[in-house]
């Protein structure tokens, strides 16, 4: 098919599906080369490697479920590895899912606080009811976990008269969503000794998800941007008021280290 051809085949679609002109501009090189245009990142954030913030690295991570939509175990471990490195007490996190990540909290942070859309609301929206069921499922039943049941971008984090040491954003992965989450992390974080934690910045450890990043890099104070990095092995981005050296990604480049991993079933009934 010539270029013409596929042209005008395309502008036919476009008038008759005009909806369709949404993907071309969400589409994930789009916000690749506005990143590079205004950031001048094509490599993606600078990245810290996860053996050089934690050199003695080892973490247990559980509950896990091994299921679709979770997160990766170095991704909890990385949380968790930060809220002991950096003695966090209050934590927040916008995406509860099935709570495996405040779980896993729980065991090392006195005060989490877990923010996701109420069950009546993703009734309204048609989600299944296995879908709801698991909400919540590895955190609901722990003492120190408050499940806020809300919408982060219509809920009025005055009300909690409080602010946090620690924020990790897991809930809509949308670029306007991102930004206006990583806005609100800003405003209720402690102080610059604070950690904000993004996931799904990249769709494996070597693949940035370009949207994401443009939504955090919007979302983030001007004056605070030097201070983001994506931490190898992990799907994570993090803002991070620390000094350690970083490097570009290198996707393929051969592995530098290897973890030990030991697989172990529990009965749901120790959770």
């Amino acid at each position: 098919m010539s270029k013409l051809l596929k042209l005008t085949k395309a502008l036919s679609l476009l008038i008759k599906k005009p909806y369709l002109l949404n993907n071309v501009l969400n589409d994930n090189d789009v916000f690749k080369d506005q990143i590079i245009k205004t950031y001048k990142l094509p490599n993606g954030l600078p990245q810290i490697d996860l053996a050089v913030l934690f050199p003695e690295f080892s973490e247990e991570v559980f509950p896990y479920a091994y299921l679709s939509g979770g997160s990766l175990p170095t991704d909890i471990a990385l949380l968790k590895g930060l809220a002991k490195k950096y003695n966090v007490s209050d934590y927040f996190e916008i995406g509860t899912w099935r709570g495996e990540s405040v779980a896993n909290m729980a065991t090392v942070v006195p005060h989490c606080y877990t923010m996701n859309l109420a069950d009546e609301t993703m009734l309204k929206m048609k989600l299944s009811e296995n879908y709801i069921r698991s909400q919540r499922y590895f955190s609901k039943n722990l003492k120190n976990v408050t499940h806020i049941h809300a919408h982060s971008h219509e809920f009025d984090f005055n009300t909690l008269n409080k602010k946090f040491d620690m924020v990790f954003i897991d809930g809509d992965h949308h670029y306007d969503a991102i930004k206006k989450d990583t806005e609100t992390a800003f405003n209720i974080i402690k102080n610059e000794k604070s950690i904000i934690v993004w996931h799904d910045y990249a769709s494996s450890p070597e693949n940035i998800r370009w949207d994401v990043m443009k939504g955090i890099l919007d979302g983030t104070p001007h004056d605070k941007r030097h201070k983001l990095f994506h931490v190898s092995h992990t799907l994570c981005a993090v803002y991070l008021n620390d000094n350690f050296p970083t490097q570009e990604l290198q996707p393929y480049a051969l592995p530098n280290k290897v973890f030990n991993v030991k697989l172990e079933k529990k009965d749901i009934s120790v959770i």
